[in-house]
């Protein structure tokens, strides 16, 4: 099990008060609960340094604006793990996006194993520069949702479970019926519904509970972020 650096609670927020992420491309696994070492040892996340917000926030914008991220000579990637705050632990970097192609399977099971110890675990992709929306939740060892629209054909092919109350809602909103099937939609129903899902991860993540854009130098923070590296990926079985 790996060993989270602990502090006096309530001694970073003057040295380091939380501030929000508000990078262009955010990817996140947000678990409600304080016990960071835990999701780590879930996660396989390893190697553990502390980092404050503003330097985090600073590697996590970094990291998004490569196509590749950067790795070391094991393969592995670098995320964010913060504190508790406000009751929730998130992980944040691109190795946490429900949208990639090449990540989506293994993330819905990660968080499926993260929401078998601690009831729920969400993960959410936003681009703030109108590239998107994604969202996986997953609650006591089950996907119950998976929905992707980032203006690529196949998002599609990631719609996993029911509408979530929130969606029914906001359908509801722009005078949309609140359960529908894509195979049948009216183009104009469609289009509607993606400028509306574009954005939506945000404020889908607050109604759930809290929005890593959304976190303030009041939030209540316990403990220490901290940088750790990811499994090395393991090699494709060979072909037959």
């Amino acid at each position: 099990m790996v060993s989270a650096v602990s502090t006096i609670p309530g001694s970073a927020a003057t040295a380091d008060p939380p501030r929000a992420f508000t990078t262009c491309w955010l990817h996140w696994i947000a678990v409600p609960t304080g016990d960071q070492a835990g999701v780590m040892e879930v996660l396989g996340l390893t190697d553990p340094e502390p980092v404050g917000f503003a330097r985090a926030e600073e590697f996590v914008d970094l990291d998004s604006h490569h196509d590749l991220p950067a790795v070391d000579s094991q393969g592995r990637v670098r995320v964010y793990v913060s504190p508790e705050l406000d009751g929730w632990t998130f992980v944040i970097g691109r190795w946490c996006s429900p949208a990639d192609p090449e990540r989506t399977e293994d993330v819905a099971r990660l968080c499926s194993a993260l929401s078998a110890r601690y009831g729920h675990a969400h993960a959410f992709y936003y681009g703030a520069q109108g590239d998107g929306s994604a969202w996986l939740i997953t609650e006591n060892g089950r996907v119950l949702r998976r929905y992707c629209e980032a203006g690529d054909p196949e998002d599609a092919l990631l719609t996993l479970g029911e509408p979530l109350p929130y969606e029914r809602d906001r359908r509801r909103e722009l005078g949309l019926p609140p359960a529908w099937d894509e195979a049948t939609e009216p183009d104009e129903d469609q289009e509607e519904w993606a400028w509306a899902t574009f954005d939506m991860a945000p404020d889908l993540a607050a109604s759930l509970g809290l929005c890593p854009r959304d976190i303030e130098p009041t939030t209540e923070s316990r403990g220490t972020g901290l940088i750790a590296r990811t499994p090395p990926p393991q090699p494709l079985p060979a072909a037959e």
